[in-house]
């Protein structure tokens, strides 16, 4: 088919949790599945709560779920869903 823009969210399980190295699992994670660049930034959610957002291609035909799935396994992460997921053009 083609290649898909992908934002994923993941939320920690408190505020405590380090961020930093969420971030980094998670794009050990995805770079396991594509050689895409992954753009990270974090946003703030509520009473201290951040989420780390991740933004890569990916290539339409593969299913997303497994990726998925092992995010949610990083150690402090509470969730991990996908909040976009836009065709790529040009």
């Amino acid at each position: 088919m083609g290649t898909a823009i992908i934002k994923m969210k993941i939320m920690p399980n408190s505020p405590d949790a380090n961020l930093d190295e969420i971030e980094e699992k998670a794009k050990e994670i995805i770079a396991k599945e594509t050689k895409s660049e992954i753009k990270t930034e974090k946003e703030p959610v509520a009473f201290g709560l951040n989420a780390v957002i991740l933004t890569f291609t990916w290539d339409e035909d593969k299913s997303i779920d497994n990726l998925q799935d092992n995010l949610k396994k990083i150690q402090n992460t509470s969730s991990a869903e996908v909040i976009d997921f836009r065709r790529a053009f040009g």
